[in-house]
């Protein structure tokens, strides 16, 4: 089976603020990439739901507020009570936010022991 993704995930905690249509959560990122993210949350999250996130980034680079869509949904068990792992599109981030981001990601990719996949 190819490789779909685009971009290799880092799997670094970065802790983030969700915001969902009438709720909003704290949860740790499981995976992050230029493009996209990896989390759990206990909200109910939809296929295709708008969500706003604030990225919480180590060090002096501070908070970055991004736009996402959720593109893939499931369950952490059988429960209907159990979180739902989610996988999130960014599909708008302020420019200047970007590039801060890129160069956050970069540095820990090249100046670290995290896992990359």
């Amino acid at each position: 089976m190819s490789e779909r993704r685009r971009f290799i995930r880092l799997e670094i905690p970065i802790a983030l603020k969700i915001k969902g249509a009438g709720w909003e959560e704290n949860t740790i990122a499981k995976n992050i990439s230029p493009i996209g993210m990896r989390f759990v949350v206990h909200n109910e999250v939809n296929k295709g739901d708008i969500l706003h996130i604030t990225m919480y980034l180590a060090g002096e680079e501070g908070l970055v507020n991004v736009k996402g869509k959720a593109v893939w949904v499931t369950k952490t068990s059988l429960e209907d009570s159990s979180p739902n792992d989610v996988g999130l599109e960014i599909i708008d981030i302020e420019e200047k936010k970007k590039n801060m981001l890129l160069k956050y990601l970069c540095d820990l990719f090249y100046n670290s022991s995290y896992i990359a996949r």
